[in-house]
């Protein structure tokens, strides 16, 4: 190994679809308290790459790792805002740049992880090199966001940059106004301004993405929104819209929250207890469960492209073996692609 890589810091980077199991294969690896491979595999603390569990009051929804998770396996990059505020890809990078810088520094393992992909391929390849954001201008957006509506926006866009119009959710109403900001400011789509294709440099890398069979992995999901429901989830969301934070917020357009907004207002001035029991709450189990699968989907497109990942089962055994190679200097700066 050179001294030039000697001296970068060494970044493990788990990604998985939604329910693949990266938090128990990272307790399994990493978590103090447990048998097995967390006596010889080093300290970890985990950054999580997660664009959602860093609102507060989002647990249940969000697959949070509770008390007992976090003290035998420290995350950063949790709790750390209100619904009500935007938390960009930018945000992300910067912030896991320092908690990285920190948890080397501290000795451990900084270990990304998480279902975001967009989020970890910004911090593995670097930010596009879109324009920043204008404050007169983001003024002027929010504005007309305000007096013609979404639609007007969604229009303006779709004339100059229809295919980013095309993948913008509805609801997401950050990602429209920051498309119309940077067409304004440059009459060019979003597709004009380079992602970087490579791993950065500044950095060693290993990239793991985990696999499992789809049928497999859609009953994981199934599972997981049953026990959402079954824990509380409706009287979660019924909390947070009483706390303020409405359709708009950005937070509460996460899966598992957002289904909740078409149902009739009147309902949520119920009791949580009878709110939780009614038949139009029950049905959009179903409706989190088919969001969630197609989200699933979507992230397994995003994650085969991310440059030097190299797939596994979810198993320690495999995963173990490679972290323990990476630490030796052994192999690739990013791991092959399979």
């Amino acid at each position: 190994m050179s001294t030039a890589s000697s001296t970068r810091t060494k970044v493990f980077i788990l990604a998985g679809p939604t329910a693949s199991g990266k938090t128990d294969l990272l307790l399994e690896l990493f978590g103090s308290g447990v048998a097995g491979y967390a006596s010889t595999c080093p300290r970890a603390v985990v950054v999580s790459a997660d664009s959602m569990q860093v609102y507060r009051g989002m647990d249940i929804g969000t697959a949070k790792p509770g008390p007992e998770l976090l003290a035998r396996l420290p995350h950063r990059l949790i709790d750390i805002l209100e619904p009500s505020q935007q938390y960009t890809a930018g945000d992300f990078v910067r912030l896991a740049e320092s908690a990285c810088a920190d948890i080397a520094a501290s000795g451990a393992l900084p270990v990304l992880s998480g279902g975001t992909g967009f989020y970890l391929r910004s911090f593995l390849c670097g930010m596009p090199t879109a324009p920043a954001a204008d404050a007169a201008l983001r003024s002027e957006v929010a504005r007309d966001l305000r007096e013609c509506g979404a639609g007007a926006l969604r229009e303006e866009l779709r004339s100059v940059d229809p295919e980013s119009e095309g993948r913008i959710h509805p609801a997401d109403l950050y990602r429209l106004t920051r498309a119309v900001e940077i067409v304004r400011a440059t009459g060019r789509p979003l597709g004009a301004f380079a992602s970087p294709e490579s791993a950065r440099d500044d950095f060693d890398f290993l990239v793991v993405g985990l696999e499992r069979p789809r049928e497999e992995l859609y009953a994981r999901i199934d599972a997981r929104v049953d026990a959402m429901f079954e824990g509380g989830l409706a009287g979660e969301f019924l909390e947070l819209r009483r706390s303020g934070f409405r359709e708009s917020a950005p937070g509460m357009r996460a899966i598992g929250y957002r289904e909740f907004y078409g149902l009739p207002a009147e309902l949520f001035d119920l009791a949580s207890e009878l709110f939780e029991r009614r038949p139009e709450v029950l049905a959009l189990r179903e409706a989190v469960k088919l969001d969630t699968r197609r989200y699933a989907k979507r992230q397994m497109t995003f994650f085969r492209a991310l440059p030097g990942i190299r797939w596994a089962p979810p198993g320690a055994a495999a995963l173990g073996e490679l972290v323990s190679a990476f630490l030796a200097g052994e192999g690739p700066r990013t791991a092959g692609a399979r």
